[in-house]
């Protein structure tokens, strides 16, 4: 088995250096972290963590509370922050909170008695005590996708204003006049931010987003097809239904389907949070993707800042859109995913 003398020899530096490396220490250069980790990877070295951690009060472990694992949004940010993680040597305890406040609590609580060196959140809601707590307390924290306004930590997400906006220019120049959104829970700052954006971006054109054509999801399938049913039942349908994330899409997909119409002959679906199957589906889905990994590796990146004493900044990375023909596109408008 390695030893850190061996990680040393291998990536030509001292054992100190490979200590101070592995702690994340500011005197050592990025081009010596780099070789000490490629090391680590290559020889399979692995520290004695417990050890460690009494001589250093660090575990080398960080954990996430994720919002909902069943999301492939999520799964996918879970991956990037797990593989990050793993490349500057931590673990990741995973608590996944199911859209559930009590269950986001629950898990941040349990972190916290393990002795996380620092915690990485997608807040179920707008309010946490705990959380607040925490901060005050001096656990490194940074909010990933979501935040808490009022706890002041950094937050890395994606910005979908600028997309949402080609969204509605795009639907427009199609001709769609009667928009709809499938919004996400007020509580959560996506929730807010998406509706708020799309009100924004019908106003340039003039166009209104009467209350009829708001229907309240949770990010969850049913509540995106219960929605979607809603908005059928109406004197005046939309032409096009907004779904706030992927799975409200997959439900109103489903509502549309289960009335015998077609997608986009008879009303138009859009999404935000590009998945893999939207390319699969009958037609392909028009959606906005966000930087999923991108997000997942700044997330990380910040909180080790903060574990090791330096400064990190917010990260806002833009989202896109990705046109398909869902909406009623002809088919030479369809773009690359690539």
């Amino acid at each position: 088995m390695a030893g850190i003398k061996d990680v040393a020899a291998a990536a030509g530096v001292s054992v100190a250096t490979v200590s101070r490396a592995l702690n994340d220490h500011p005197s050592v250069s990025e081009e010596a972290r780099g070789r000490v980790l490629a090391a680590v990877e290559a020889l399979g070295y692995h520290p004695n963590v417990v050890a460690r951690s009494l001589r250093t009060d660090q575990t080398r472990t960080l954990g996430l509370v994720t919002s909902d694992l069943l999301n492939p949004y999520f799964t996918e940010l879970t991956r990037s922050v797990e593989e990050q993680a793993r490349a500057l040597g931590y673990s990741v305890i995973i608590g996944n909170a199911d859209e559930r406040p009590e269950l986001q609590d629950h898990y941040i609580r349990t972190l916290l008695d393990r002795r996380i060196d620092g915690l990485l959140v997608a807040p179920t809601d707008g309010g946490s005590p705990l959380m607040l707590d925490a901060v005050r307390e001096g656990t490194p924290m940074v909010f990933v996708d979501r935040w808490i306004p009022g706890i002041e930590v950094p937050v890395v997400r994606a910005d979908g204003r600028a997309a949402v906006r080609d969204l509605v220019a795009h639907l427009h120049g199609l001709g769609h006049r009667k928009l709809a959104i499938i919004a996400g829970p007020a509580v959560t700052t996506t929730g807010r931010e998406r509706v708020e954006a799309f009100r924004d971006a019908l106003g340039e054109y003039g166009l209104a987003l009467p209350e009829s054509y708001i229907g309240q999801g949770d990010f969850q399938a049913d509540s995106g097809r219960r929605a979607t049913e809603r908005f059928l039942d109406l004197p005046e349908p939309p032409e096009i239904v907004f779904a706030a994330d992927n799975l409200m899409a997959l439900g109103a997909l489903d509502a549309i389907r289960a009335r015998g119409l077609r997608v986009p002959r008879d009303i138009g679906l859009a999404a935000f949070d590009d998945i893999a199957w939207f390319i699969h589906t009958d037609p392909p889905i028009t959606a906005i993707a966000q930087p999923t990994e991108e997000l997942g590796r700044a997330a990380v990146r910040a909180l080790v800042d903060r574990i090791a004493g330096r400064p990190a900044e917010s990260v806002a990375l833009p989202a896109r859109l990705i046109v398909r023909r869902s909406c009623g596109e002809p088919a030479l408008e369809q773009r690359s995913d690539s």
